[in-house]
């Protein structure tokens, strides 16, 4: 009986397992997911006009936040200086990075509304890192290329990188940073986030 017993869990185990192998989403997939997400909002009437910059940037946020990992972000793009920092500084700077980067790239897709998407390369390194290539075909035939840097947490994959237009988000960022860093403070990098974000919520008003 126990034999058997053994045999049931292992069959149930293995079934279950590969349910939950199967559920996992392709980088592509969780990509493609993510960002039809996204121009859904900005095509969406509700979220229209200046007056709804708010609620839809708060939309957008709630949908890049699923697949976005802001942590692994903060962390490359502080760089050697991640590791001097306290636990509650990197609390700190993960929302304020977080907030920024949101902007940032709420901002470059916004513009983005009737122009076609095209998903047209997946490459997957070890099964641990990904990176998936697309590219918005505007109006006027222009090409405008963005591509999305993910890795394998064990569970789905999460992007830890965006490459718009030729340029890193997390290396342009991480070259600010120590820039100040290095000529001020980590004290100072922070004033200027916390300004800088001051300023993008009373233009949203």
């Amino acid at each position: 009986m126990i034999g058997r017993g053994v045999l049931i869990l292992s069959i149930l185990f293995l079934f279950f397992s590969s349910e939950l192998a199967f559920a996992v989403l392709s980088p592509k997939e969780q990509v493609k997911n993510t960002v039809d997400n996204v121009l859904n909002i900005i095509k969406d009437p509700k979220y229209k006009g200046k007056d709804k910059t708010q609620k839809r940037r708060s939309a957008l946020r709630n949908e890049i936040s699923k697949v976005f990992d802001f942590d692994e972000m903060s962390k490359r793009s502080l760089g050697i200086y991640w590791r001097e920092r306290t636990p509650q500084e990197k609390k700190e700077f993960v929302e304020l990075y977080k907030d920024l980067l949101e902007r940032s790239y709420s901002g470059k897709i916004e513009s983005y509304t009737d122009e076609k998407i095209i998903y047209y390369d997946e490459k997957v390194e070890n099964n641990k890192y990904a990176e998936v290539k697309t590219k918005i075909i505007t109006t006027d035939k222009k090409e405008i290329p963005i591509d999305y840097r993910l890795y394998f947490n064990g569970k789905e994959w999460k992007v830890y990188d965006v490459v718009i237009e030729g340029v890193s988000l997390v290396s342009n960022y991480r070259s600010q940073f120590n820039k100040i860093i290095r000529n001020h403070s980590y004290q100072e990098l922070v004033k200027r986030m916390k300004t800088k974000q001051q300023e993008e919520l009373l233009r949203e008003k």
